[in-house]
């Protein structure tokens, strides 16, 4: 499982809150009522010093914009494996950190928007793009995609390279627009993924593929997400850095369609 800095957060602030109090109301009173005066405990100075600053740092991941990077190459060609990404947290509502209950409402998430979430199946970030919302009937049959019945349209760019575990495949890279969004997506030239092709996305939940349609684990494999494990959505690759001893660039800095 990922490290949940929102919870690290929270435990470090609560803790400096604790420090700051006691001192405040049971350990400042001794140190004047002394003769000599008494001496601010180290462990007080910086708790003291250290509050405000991750108090600030806990509000701004949770309720305005935190930093992802990319792991994997699900979301190719939109996003590249070493993006670092932009997450707006207020779009979907706010939510209390490390439980993630909404205190607040906004917008509903729209297809073609790319999101971060937490997956049905396990507890880490995932981020996909929005293909159905709730109600909706999705088919993915011979690599078209099919939202209520209609074929989502395309527009061929031409060929391209498809990096797999099994080394390097001939694919097609194409525009695709779902909702308002045209954004680029590939897929291998032969072969079909096997098992199911037609889903119906319930109430309160929403249908997430990914860009690189034939490498992606997505709701085909575990399922639609629930609004409940939404975590925000991303609108900016602000770094990127390649894995390895590499340093960070900002040649890709860009909005995310």
């Amino acid at each position: 499982m990922d490290i949940d800095f929102s919870l690290v957060l929270v435990v470090l602030v609560a803790i400096c809150a604790f420090i700051w109090l006691l001192d405040r109301f049971l350990l400042a009173p001794g140190r004047k009522a002394a003769e000599n005066g008494g001496q601010e405990p180290v462990v007080v100075e910086y708790a003291k010093s250290f509050l405000p600053v991750l108090t600030i740092v806990l509000l701004l991941r949770s309720f305005l914009v935190e930093p992802f990077q990319i792991p994997s190459g699900s979301m190719i060609p939109t996003l590249e494996v070493g993006d670092f990404i932009l997450v707006n947290k207020y779009h979907y509502g706010l939510r209390l950190p490390v439980i993630g209950t909404k205190i607040m409402e906004n917008n509903e998430p729209e297809r073609g928007e790319v999101m971060v979430f937490i997956p049905p199946h396990e507890n880490q970030y995932f981020i996909k793009r929005v293909i159905g919302l709730p109600g909706d009937t999705i088919e993915y049959v011979d690599k078209v995609l099919r939202i209520n019945g209609d074929p989502v349209a395309i527009d061929v760019v031409g060929d391209v390279a498809v990096e797999t575990s099994s080394g390097m495949r001939e694919g097609i890279l194409f525009n695709e627009t779902i909702g308002d969004v045209t954004h680029r997506s590939q897929i291998i030239n032969r072969g079909s993924r096997a098992g199911r092709t037609s889903w119906v996305v319930p109430a309160g939940h929403y249908f997430m593929m990914g860009d690189n349609r034939d490498n992606s684990a997505d709701s085909r494999v575990w399922g639609p997400v629930p609004e409940s494990n939404i975590v925000g959505k991303a609108f900016a690759v602000w770094m990127h850095k390649e894995p390895g001893l590499n340093l960070p660039s900002f040649s890709r800095n860009q909005f995310i369609q």
